[in-house]
């Protein structure tokens, strides 16, 4: 195994639209969600420990999960880089990036999500590999894109150019990132045959980075460049503490990747999901008689079909007559709604954080 790659899990978000079962003491990434028994962070963690050392695996989350990630990951703490502030992808990234080039400057580093789902892990390992490899030798940029299967209006779009670099052909140089679009413009995407679903998965060398920060997000590289000499050692804590804090909320899409040049795409297919939605969720969990997507075994169903019914308790769950539902039972909230207005869900999070309290929240 290549001891110049690295990996970062980028584990800090809350997961509201997974409310009540993603929570803010304890969000998606650490939940078994699929019922699998391991969590979506461990399920990210193992599949890159086929790409590179364990050791050099690097999370990166709020300061407050720092404990939820030692206790899933068999990881040193060094390897947990905590975020004071939430700033989106950008400066966590820069974080890493400036971290692991100090202790290996011929470092490439793939940067993964902790909460995505992918089915086929040797063709996601191969893709993976790839990419780290074209990094050695060009100073680009690569992103993993996913054939699209149909018009998703919920995620982001590349369109690609048939340039591809010149060290391997299947990588393609991208021309556009567009965000969620409208469903007319998605099924003009699909049509033309030249867009990919953007995984938010990226590949590149540190070094080939932090020149991006320097020429596109100068604050952040200075910000870093500045207290360099802090990372790696006793002082990081408190330097980070400090400085974080400043920076701007920016993600790495629209920071560097939509102003850089040599950016390349691998269009890809590894079964695939970011499992953003419930509705997500209930496409990768195996079905009853009547499609009831059921997460725990002590649930009875009469004349109910197509529901998403998930529960963390030992609490017997009867439904009768229901039919297109998401039932969540966890904790103190019993949630119950159509899964046609799964939409409303950030709203309902927010309406009872101001209604009843910070306790169910």
């Amino acid at each position: 195994m290549n001891k110049n790659y690295y990996a970062v899990i980028m584990a800090g978000g809350i997961g509201s639209r997974f409310w009540p079962m993603s929570r803010t003491k304890h969000p998606k990434q650490f939940i078994d969600i699929l019922g699998t028994g391991n969590t979506l962070i461990q399920q990210t963690f193992n599949r890159l420990s086929k790409v590179c050392p364990s050791e050099n695996i690097y999370i990166v989350t709020n300061k407050i999960y720092e404990n939820l990630v030692l206790e899933q990951l068999n990881v040193k703490s060094e390897q947990v880089l905590c975020e004071p502030a939430m700033k989106n992808t950008a400066p966590c990234i820069a974080y890493a990036a400036f971290k692991i080039q100090q202790k290996n400057p011929k470092a490439s580093m793939v940067v993964a999500p902790s909460d995505h789902l992918i089915l086929d892990e040797n063709e996601f390992t191969r893709c993976i590999n790839q990419s780290l490899k074209a990094t050695e030798s060009k100073d680009a940029l690569i992103t993993l894109g996913i054939q699209p299967s149909r018009p998703d209006t919920g995620y982001g779009y590349i369109q690609y150019m048939n340039d591809q670099l010149a060290c391997d052909p299947e990588l393609k140089r991208v021309k556009t990132f567009t965000e969620k679009p409208h469903l007319e413009l998605a099924t003009e995407f699909i049509s033309s045959g030249d867009f990919l679903w953007n995984s938010g998965i990226f590949v590149w060398s540190t070094k080939s980075i932090i020149k991006r920060f320097k020429h596109h997000l100068k604050d952040v590289y200075n910000a870093f460049e500045e207290g360099n000499e802090f990372l790696n050692t006793n002082q990081e804590t408190d330097f980070i503490n400090k400085m974080y804090p400043t920076l701007k909320s920016i993600s790495i899409d629209f920071g560097i990747m939509e102003k850089s040049e040599d950016v390349y795409v691998l269009p890809a297919d590894f079964g695939w999901s970011d499992l953003g939605t419930y509705g997500s969720i209930y496409n990768h969990i195996p079905k009853d008689a009547h499609n009831n997507a059921l997460v725990n075994d002590n649930v009875i169903t009469y004349n109910s079909s197509n529901n998403m019914i998930h529960s963390n308790s030992e609490k017997l769950i009867v439904i009768d007559g229901m039919e297109d539902y998401i039932v969540v039972d966890r904790n103190n909230v019993l949630l119950i709604c159509r899964k046609e207005n799964e939409q409303m869900i950030k709203q309902y999070m927010n309406d009872a954080k101001e209604q009843k309290g910070e306790d169910y929240i």
